[in-house]
């Protein structure tokens, strides 16, 4: 599943691949913004730690992978 971030004053997203299912994704999201800690931590396909502070995100859209399609008479 694919997870871009958004962060306030940058460019660019960020965008991380992620073996959580949506709803765990969405619920870490929740939490984090409820939080005291104000830290949204995402763990990527390689186990890699994605730390972000709340105070900075512009918002975090959550996709479902999609399957590359091969050939011609794909449509």
């Amino acid at each position: 599943m694919e997870v871009k971030i958004g962060i306030q004053n940058v460019g660019r997203e960020l965008v991380v691949e992620s073996s959580q299912s949506p709803e765990d994704v969405a619920r870490a999201v929740a939490d984090a913004i409820g939080s005291d800690q104000g830290l949204l931590t995402l763990v990527d396909e390689k186990g890699r730690r994605v730390m972000v502070p709340v105070a900075k995100l512009a918002y975090v859209e959550i996709a479902e992978a999609e399957t590359r399609r091969v050939g011609f008479g794909t449509l």
